[in-house]
Protein backbone atom coordinates (compact mmCIF):
# COMPACT_ATOMS: atom_id res chain seq x y z
CA UNK A 1 0.00 0.00 0.00
CA UNK A 2 1.40 3.38 -0.98
CA UNK A 3 1.43 5.97 1.81
CA UNK A 4 -0.78 9.03 1.49
CA UNK A 5 0.51 12.56 2.01
CA UNK A 6 -1.41 13.36 5.19
CA UNK A 7 0.80 13.80 8.27
CA UNK A 8 0.69 11.02 10.83
CA UNK A 9 -1.46 11.72 13.88
CA UNK A 10 -0.30 12.14 17.48
CA UNK A 11 -2.40 10.16 19.95
CA UNK A 12 -2.43 9.64 23.72
CA UNK A 13 -3.18 6.09 24.88
CA UNK A 14 -5.15 5.17 27.99
CA UNK A 15 -2.02 4.81 30.16
CA UNK A 16 -0.63 8.18 29.11
CA UNK A 17 1.69 6.88 26.39
CA UNK A 18 2.13 9.27 23.46
CA UNK A 19 2.40 7.80 19.97
CA UNK A 20 2.57 9.09 16.43
CA UNK A 21 1.25 6.84 13.68
CA UNK A 22 -0.30 6.79 10.24
CA UNK A 23 -0.01 5.57 6.68
CA UNK A 24 2.43 8.34 5.69
CA UNK A 25 5.43 6.70 7.36
CA UNK A 26 3.65 3.34 7.74
CA UNK A 27 4.88 3.05 11.29
CA UNK A 28 4.18 3.70 14.96
CA UNK A 29 6.52 6.03 16.83
CA UNK A 30 6.36 5.69 20.62
CA UNK A 31 7.29 9.20 21.67
CA UNK A 32 6.70 8.77 25.41
CA UNK A 33 5.92 5.72 27.53
CA UNK A 34 3.02 5.59 29.96
CA UNK A 35 2.20 3.85 33.23
CA UNK A 36 1.65 0.26 32.07
CA UNK A 37 4.38 -2.41 32.04
CA UNK A 38 6.44 -2.22 28.87
CA UNK A 39 5.44 -5.65 27.59
CA UNK A 40 1.74 -4.72 27.78
CA UNK A 41 2.37 -1.44 26.03
CA UNK A 42 4.32 -3.11 23.23
CA UNK A 43 1.60 -5.70 22.80
CA UNK A 44 -0.95 -2.94 22.20
CA UNK A 45 1.37 -1.30 19.68
CA UNK A 46 1.82 -4.61 17.85
CA UNK A 47 -1.94 -5.03 17.62
CA UNK A 48 -2.32 -1.47 16.31
CA UNK A 49 0.41 -2.07 13.73
CA UNK A 50 -1.24 -5.29 12.56
CA UNK A 51 -4.65 -3.62 12.34
CA UNK A 52 -3.33 -0.81 10.14
CA UNK A 53 -0.71 -2.67 8.14
CA UNK A 54 2.20 -0.68 9.56
CA UNK A 55 5.61 -2.23 8.89
CA UNK A 56 7.69 -0.66 11.68
CA UNK A 57 7.43 0.34 15.34
CA UNK A 58 9.99 2.85 16.58
CA UNK A 59 10.55 3.68 20.26
CA UNK A 60 12.84 5.58 22.60
CA UNK A 61 13.97 3.96 25.84
CA UNK A 62 16.25 4.51 28.81
CA UNK A 63 18.94 2.00 29.77
CA UNK A 64 16.71 0.67 32.56
CA UNK A 65 14.00 -0.13 30.00
CA UNK A 66 16.34 -1.68 27.46
CA UNK A 67 16.03 -5.34 28.48
CA UNK A 68 12.25 -5.27 28.26
CA UNK A 69 12.43 -4.04 24.66
CA UNK A 70 15.13 -6.50 23.64
CA UNK A 71 13.04 -9.34 25.12
CA UNK A 72 10.27 -8.32 22.71
CA UNK A 73 12.65 -8.62 19.73
CA UNK A 74 13.29 -4.89 19.31
CA UNK A 75 16.71 -3.98 17.91
CA UNK A 76 18.88 -1.01 18.89
CA UNK A 77 19.42 1.27 15.89
CA UNK A 78 20.84 4.42 17.52
CA UNK A 79 21.59 6.07 20.84
CA UNK A 80 22.18 9.51 22.35
CA UNK A 81 24.84 9.57 25.04
CA UNK A 82 23.96 11.33 28.32
CA UNK A 83 20.47 12.28 27.11
CA UNK A 84 18.84 12.28 30.54
CA UNK A 85 20.10 15.33 32.45
CA UNK A 86 23.61 14.74 31.14
CA UNK A 87 23.93 11.38 32.93
CA UNK A 88 22.02 8.52 31.26
CA UNK A 89 21.87 7.36 27.66
CA UNK A 90 18.79 7.26 25.41
CA UNK A 91 18.32 4.29 23.09
CA UNK A 92 16.30 4.25 19.86
CA UNK A 93 14.89 0.83 19.07
CA UNK A 94 12.81 -0.62 16.26
CA UNK A 95 10.62 -3.62 15.59
CA UNK A 96 9.88 -4.62 12.00
CA UNK A 97 6.54 -6.29 11.33
CA UNK A 98 7.71 -6.73 7.73
CA UNK A 99 11.39 -7.76 7.54
CA UNK A 100 11.66 -6.29 4.05
CA UNK A 101 11.58 -2.79 5.57
CA UNK A 102 14.81 -3.57 7.41
CA UNK A 103 16.71 -3.72 4.11
CA UNK A 104 18.02 -0.39 2.81
CA UNK A 105 18.04 0.00 -0.98
CA UNK A 106 20.38 3.00 -0.71
CA UNK A 107 22.76 1.60 1.90
CA UNK A 108 25.89 2.27 -0.21
CA UNK A 109 24.91 5.92 -0.67
CA UNK A 110 24.05 6.29 3.01
CA UNK A 111 27.46 4.90 3.98
CA UNK A 112 29.25 7.13 1.47
CA UNK A 113 27.56 10.25 2.84
CA UNK A 114 28.28 9.26 6.44
CA UNK A 115 31.95 8.71 5.60
CA UNK A 116 32.06 12.08 3.84
CA UNK A 117 30.49 13.86 6.82
CA UNK A 118 32.87 12.24 9.29
CA UNK A 119 35.82 13.16 7.08
CA UNK A 120 34.70 16.79 6.90
CA UNK A 121 34.24 16.84 10.66
CA UNK A 122 37.76 15.58 11.34
CA UNK A 123 39.34 18.09 8.97
CA UNK A 124 37.66 21.04 10.67
CA UNK A 125 39.48 21.36 13.98
CA UNK A 126 37.66 24.62 14.67
CA UNK A 127 34.04 23.53 15.10
CA UNK A 128 32.64 26.97 14.25
CA UNK A 129 34.20 28.89 11.37
CA UNK A 130 34.62 32.70 11.53
CA UNK A 131 31.82 33.07 8.98
CA UNK A 132 29.43 30.96 11.05
CA UNK A 133 30.28 32.87 14.23
CA UNK A 134 28.60 35.87 12.63
CA UNK A 135 25.00 34.94 13.33
CA UNK A 136 23.54 38.24 12.13
CA UNK A 137 20.05 37.67 10.77
CA UNK A 138 19.20 34.73 13.03
CA UNK A 139 16.41 35.28 15.53
CA UNK A 140 13.64 33.52 17.41
CA UNK A 141 10.41 33.21 15.43
CA UNK A 142 7.18 34.74 16.66
CA UNK A 143 3.54 34.08 15.85
CA UNK A 144 3.72 36.86 13.25
CA UNK A 145 6.21 34.74 11.27
CA UNK A 146 3.91 31.74 10.88
CA UNK A 147 2.56 32.64 7.40
CA UNK A 148 6.12 32.84 6.03
CA UNK A 149 7.10 29.66 7.88
CA UNK A 150 4.21 27.72 6.36
CA UNK A 151 5.19 28.81 2.84
CA UNK A 152 8.81 27.76 3.34
CA UNK A 153 7.98 24.34 4.80
CA UNK A 154 5.48 23.63 2.02
CA UNK A 155 8.05 24.56 -0.62
CA UNK A 156 10.94 22.59 0.87
CA UNK A 157 9.12 19.40 1.96
CA UNK A 158 6.56 17.62 -0.27
CA UNK A 159 5.90 15.36 2.76
CA UNK A 160 6.89 15.61 6.40
CA UNK A 161 6.18 13.42 9.45
CA UNK A 162 4.74 16.31 11.46
CA UNK A 163 2.25 18.94 10.20
CA UNK A 164 4.74 21.81 10.13
CA UNK A 165 2.83 23.43 7.27
CA UNK A 166 -0.25 23.77 9.51
CA UNK A 167 -0.41 27.26 11.08
CA UNK A 168 -2.26 25.98 14.14
CA UNK A 169 0.34 23.28 14.78
CA UNK A 170 3.12 25.86 14.59
CA UNK A 171 1.26 28.24 16.91
CA UNK A 172 0.51 25.60 19.56
CA UNK A 173 4.00 24.07 19.56
CA UNK A 174 5.57 27.53 19.58
CA UNK A 175 3.62 28.35 22.74
CA UNK A 176 4.53 25.11 24.47
CA UNK A 177 7.77 23.21 23.88
CA UNK A 178 9.38 24.16 20.54
CA UNK A 179 11.52 27.22 19.86
CA UNK A 180 11.53 28.04 16.15
CA UNK A 181 14.41 30.07 14.70
CA UNK A 182 14.75 31.81 11.37
CA UNK A 183 17.42 33.37 9.20
CA UNK A 184 16.11 36.66 7.85
CA UNK A 185 17.46 39.28 5.44
CA UNK A 186 15.63 42.52 4.65
CA UNK A 187 12.52 41.24 6.37
CA UNK A 188 12.39 38.04 4.30
CA UNK A 189 12.91 34.63 5.94
CA UNK A 190 14.96 32.18 3.88
CA UNK A 191 15.79 29.42 6.39
CA UNK A 192 14.23 27.81 9.45
CA UNK A 193 15.08 25.34 12.20
CA UNK A 194 13.69 24.42 15.60
CA UNK A 195 14.72 23.29 19.06
CA UNK A 196 12.24 20.78 20.51
CA UNK A 197 12.86 20.87 24.25
CA UNK A 198 12.62 18.00 26.72
CA UNK A 199 12.74 20.03 29.90
CA UNK A 200 12.68 17.00 32.23
CA UNK A 201 15.71 15.45 30.51
CA UNK A 202 17.47 18.78 29.86
CA UNK A 203 17.91 17.71 26.24
CA UNK A 204 16.67 19.14 22.98
CA UNK A 205 16.20 17.85 19.45
CA UNK A 206 17.40 20.26 16.77
CA UNK A 207 15.14 19.66 13.80
CA UNK A 208 12.89 21.09 11.06
CA UNK A 209 15.85 22.52 9.11
CA UNK A 210 14.57 24.07 5.89
CA UNK A 211 16.39 26.46 3.54
CA UNK A 212 14.84 27.84 0.38
CA UNK A 213 16.67 26.56 -2.74
CA UNK A 214 17.83 30.02 -3.76
CA UNK A 215 19.48 30.55 -0.35
CA UNK A 216 21.37 27.26 -0.05
CA UNK A 217 25.11 27.67 0.34
CA UNK A 218 24.68 30.85 2.39
CA UNK A 219 25.65 29.15 5.66
CA UNK A 220 22.19 29.82 7.11
CA UNK A 221 21.77 26.32 8.57
CA UNK A 222 25.13 26.49 10.35
CA UNK A 223 24.27 29.89 11.78
CA UNK A 224 20.91 28.57 13.02
CA UNK A 225 22.65 25.58 14.60
CA UNK A 226 25.12 27.82 16.40
CA UNK A 227 22.40 30.09 17.81
CA UNK A 228 20.33 27.14 19.02
CA UNK A 229 23.36 25.61 20.71
CA UNK A 230 24.13 28.85 22.53
CA UNK A 231 20.51 29.26 23.65
CA UNK A 232 20.35 25.68 24.94
CA UNK A 233 23.62 26.06 26.83
CA UNK A 234 22.51 29.36 28.34
CA UNK A 235 19.32 27.70 29.59
CA UNK A 236 21.07 24.79 31.28
CA UNK A 237 20.45 22.05 28.74
CA UNK A 238 22.96 19.19 28.76
CA UNK A 239 22.55 17.41 25.44
CA UNK A 240 21.53 18.28 21.88
CA UNK A 241 20.75 15.83 19.10
CA UNK A 242 19.23 15.60 15.66
CA UNK A 243 17.60 12.98 13.44
CA UNK A 244 18.82 13.96 9.97
CA UNK A 245 18.10 12.60 6.49
CA UNK A 246 20.82 10.05 5.76
CA UNK A 247 20.63 10.83 2.03
CA UNK A 248 21.32 14.55 2.47
CA UNK A 249 25.09 15.28 2.54
CA UNK A 250 24.71 18.92 3.55
CA UNK A 251 22.87 18.48 6.84
CA UNK A 252 25.11 15.59 7.94
CA UNK A 253 28.26 17.60 7.16
CA UNK A 254 26.93 20.59 9.09
CA UNK A 255 26.46 18.54 12.26
CA UNK A 256 29.75 16.68 11.88
CA UNK A 257 31.66 19.94 11.40
CA UNK A 258 29.98 21.40 14.48
CA UNK A 259 31.43 18.62 16.63
CA UNK A 260 28.40 16.32 16.84
CA UNK A 261 28.99 12.57 17.21
CA UNK A 262 27.29 9.92 15.12
CA UNK A 263 24.82 7.83 17.13
CA UNK A 264 23.47 5.40 14.53
CA UNK A 265 20.99 5.12 11.67
CA UNK A 266 17.24 4.53 11.83
CA UNK A 267 16.50 2.31 8.85
CA UNK A 268 13.68 3.29 6.47
CA UNK A 269 12.22 5.28 9.32
CA UNK A 270 10.52 8.46 8.15
CA UNK A 271 8.48 9.75 5.23
CA UNK A 272 10.13 13.06 4.41
CA UNK A 273 10.61 14.97 1.17
CA UNK A 274 8.37 12.59 -0.75
CA UNK A 275 9.35 9.12 0.42
CA UNK A 276 10.39 6.87 3.31
CA UNK A 277 14.07 7.41 4.14
CA UNK A 278 16.68 6.29 6.64
CA UNK A 279 17.73 8.87 9.23
CA UNK A 280 21.10 9.51 10.91
CA UNK A 281 21.31 10.41 14.59
CA UNK A 282 23.93 12.96 15.68
CA UNK A 283 24.39 14.19 19.27
CA UNK A 284 26.45 16.69 21.24
CA UNK A 285 27.00 16.90 25.01
CA UNK A 286 27.28 20.48 26.22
Amino acid sequence: MMPDTQPDIIQELSDGSIIQHGSLSQRIYLIKGGSRPINERLQELSELAKLNGYTKIFAKASRQELTAYLDQKYVIEAFVQNYYRGKEDLFMLSYYTDPRRYNEDKILEYNRILQLARSKGKKNKVTVSPTEKDTTGVRLCTEADIPQMVKIYRKVFPTYPFPIDDPEYLRVTMENHIDYYCYEQDGVISALASSEKDTAALSSELTDFATLPESRGSGAASKLLQVMRTAASDNGYKTLYTIARAINPGINIIFARAGYRYGGRLKNNTNIAGGIESMNVWYHNL
